[in-house]
């Protein structure tokens, strides 16, 4: 009998754990409506910045700078929720190209 109640104890300390990992969040949530405001050759660095916040990565592509805002919510359990915009910039900071995407 009390090694039925371990095996059941330990089962429920397992569940627990898991449901307790099953979710991992990466990078920064961002409003996804500003993404229809953006022009390309007329939004600049700076209106980004008021629109988005500060981007989850910074980079270079072909010499051009480039700002990534990604968020991602895996679950163990439900649906997995994604959105990642990705833009490139001209040298007067202004948008030169842009990227989005989202599961939902």
């Amino acid at each position: 009998m009390m090694k039925q109640k371990q095996i059941f104890l330990t089962g429920i300390c397992m569940m627990m754990l898991l449901v307790t990992i099953g979710c991992a969040t990466v990078g920064h949530d961002f409003p996804s409506s500003a993404v229809e405001s953006i022009v390309i050759d007329r939004t600049t660095n700076a209106d980004l910045l008021r629109m988005l916040g500060e981007p989850w990565r910074t980079g270079l592509e072909n010499g051009r700078k480039t700002w990534t805002y990604g968020y991602y919510r895996y679950r163990a359990f439900g649906p997995t929720d994604t959105k990642d915009l990705y833009i490139s910039f001209n040298d007067d900071n202004t948008v030169a190209s842009y990227t989005f995407n989202k599961t939902r």
